[in-house]
């Protein structure tokens, strides 16, 4: 957009925080158009301090959010662009990771622990012996979950029990807990200076405290974990006014958001389908970032018989009925693409893997099970190991990184087989964005093994576009419409199957008898690292999501009243 002498005029502008695990960005939609206007990023560090453990710093993910937003307020002045216009902020987040902090003082009383932390595997074997039978699907029936490090309630049991800090601050009734939205949204609206204490539905629903079906907090499920219910934030719609931007860190030098509503909070897989407008039946979409998830959409919450999570999609406004989900989970791309960078050397760069693979074509029969730390859904394996098998005189790095990619696809198929076995909704295409989507050969693959086209939009930041126009659509703001008849078509390359569904079939047998020869490689006994400390890889806990890529099917079922938007 050119400047020009005078401010340009564009109707209302909503902004969106996106936090995520590695970076967070500040970024401004036209609400008229669905057009990113100006955006900015921040990389956040992330720390180690002992095997299995992630941690990141509280008060660098809030002054990240100070910095975006700072320097796209300059971008957007220097494109005379005025930002007075902004009428809402959503939020959109990671999801699971955990954080304590003090109410009196603002600070925080640790590190946030991010969702992939391993540290509670012990506290997850101390619950599950307490339940009838072992079993870790106990809470399920009300959280759709099992019991795993994954999720944030046994991360809060950690941090009660091991920092004095949290448990002074929770005996004295001055801790607050939250996920990295409640924290963001306290901070923006005032902080110890009657910041607003909340959450929404889809990341309530991935700390096992929370009850799918009353969508509140559960006594029963606190008092199973001895977490009190006060330090808890209040559970609200994900699109509803849940308080005014006062923090004086958000005056810009090109203008004030001060004043401006935030009236948008989504779980960041969550905001890239509504940021996909993934609203009608037999619709898919694929976010390649860290983990893939799968969701179905339902207007009841149904329990899985094959090995995916059930929990909240959306709910669009106080009023407006919660849509629910089925999720499954695979670790796979990215944590392939390191492996064969940073272990094996055959790659410099993940862009390179797709020159490798295309210069052969095929994978030469190798296929290739990247089991690293056992299979998640459906299978829930954790004594499974990666494996490569097929291989001949004539195989090279070529075809191993074919094989690659081809794993990909074939773990996608999987999820997607169970997830037609418990939701019944057809599958007629895949909607992908994020970083893998740039590697074509990976979409025209991904077409092939699951013989549906596979949908790439032009305009890749879904993520935060969702937590916009849930923002945007509030009531009290009212300034984009979510009604399937005003949404913007979204341009899009479609990549279509080019090969027969025989030949798919043939790829895909010959990849589930690989996966059989991956099982039962592991003992899931504790093995001590002579330090009285178990290892991350002598047992991976179920729900266990190592990096990977992120996929979300959907199928928007209209049924009875439909799911009203």
């Amino acid at each position: 957009m050119a400047a020009s002498s005078s401010r340009v005029m564009l109707g209302p502008l909503v902004a969106a925080i996106d936090q995520g695990t590695s970076s967070t960005r500040f970024l401004v939609f036209n609400a008229k158009t669905a057009e990113l206007l100006s955006h900015h990023q921040v990389e956040i560090n992330q720390s180690f301090p002992k095997e299995g453990w992630v941690e990141e710093d509280p008060k660098e993910i809030l002054q990240s959010v100070y910095e975006c937003m700072e320097r796209t307020c300059e971008k957007l002045t220097q494109l005379n662009i005025d930002i007075s216009n902004i009428k809402a902020i959503g939020v959109t987040n990671q999801r699971e990771t955990t954080l304590v902090w003090d109410k009196e003082t603002g600070e925080p009383l640790y590190n946030a622990i991010v969702w992939l932390d391993l540290r509670t595997q012990s506290t997850v074997e101390r619950l599950i012996n307490k339940t009838p039978g072992r079993n870790k699907n106990h809470l399920k029936h009300k959280t759709g979950l099992p019991i795993s490090t994954y999720f944030s309630a046994v991360k809060l049991r950690w941090l009660m029990d091991n920092v004095d800090e949290v448990a002074e601050a929770v005996l004295t009734h001055r801790a607050m807990f939250g996920t990295v939205d409640s924290w963001l949204i306290w901070c923006l609206t005032g902080g110890k200076s009657g910041g607003v204490h909340c959450t929404d539905v889809t990341n309530a629903s991935r700390t096992m405290l929370f009850n799918i079906h009353t969508l509140d907090w559960d006594p029963e499920l606190c008092k199973y974990f001895d977490i009190p219910m006060e330090i808890l934030p209040k559970v609200r719609s994900s699109s509803e006014i849940y308080g005014l931007m006062v923090s004086p860190h958000c005056l810009c030098k090109s203008g004030s958001l001060s004043g401006i509503p935030i009236s948008g909070c989504l779980g960041d897989q969550s905001a890239a389908l509504v940021g996909q407008m993934c609203f009608q039946e037999g619709q898919a979409k694929n976010t390649s970032v860290l983990t893939y998830l799968f969701n179905c959409y339902l207007l009841q919450p149904v329990m899985s018989d094959h090995g995916l999570l059930t929990t909240v999609a959306y709910k669009l406004g106080r009023d407006k009925p919660a849509c629910y989900a089925l999720e499954g989970s695979v670790a796979i791309a990215g944590a392939v693409v390191r492996w064969l960078k940073d272990n094996l050397g055959i790659i410099q760069t993940s862009t390179e893997l797709e020159k490798l693979a295309a210069s052969v074509g095929t994978s030469y029969g190798c296929y290739f099970v990247p089991a690293f730390s056992g299979l998640y859904a459906p299978y829930w394996e954790p004594s499974a190991r990666g494996i490569i098998c097929g291989l001949t005189q004539f195989t090279n790095k070529s075809h191993l990184a074919f094989a690659a990619l081809e794993a990909v696809c074939f773990q996608t198929r999987e999820i997607l087989d169970a997830m037609n076995q418990d939701s019944g909704i057809p599958l007629t295409q895949l909607q992908v964005d994020g970083g893998m989507t740039s590697n074509r050969l990976l979409m025209q693959l991904q077409a092939d093994i699951l013989c549906i086209p596979v949908v790439k939009p032009s305009m890749p930041e879904t993520t935060a576009l969702g937590a916009a126009m849930a923002a945007g659509a509030a009531e009290g703001v009212s300034v984009w419409s979510l009604r399937p008849e005003d949404l913007s078509e979204v341009t899009s390359e479609k990549f279509e199957p080019q090969i027969n569904p025989e030949e798919s079939e043939f790829r895909y047998a010959r990849w589930k008898k690989a996966v059989q020869r991956a099982m039962n490689w592991e003992t899931t006994e504790p093995i001590s690292n002579g330090n009285g400390e178990t290892s991350i890889f002598s047992s991976v806990p179920l729900g266990f999501y190592i990096l990977g890529s992120m996929l979300m099917l959907i199928g928007a079922k209209y049924i009875a009243g439909q799911c009203p938007l």
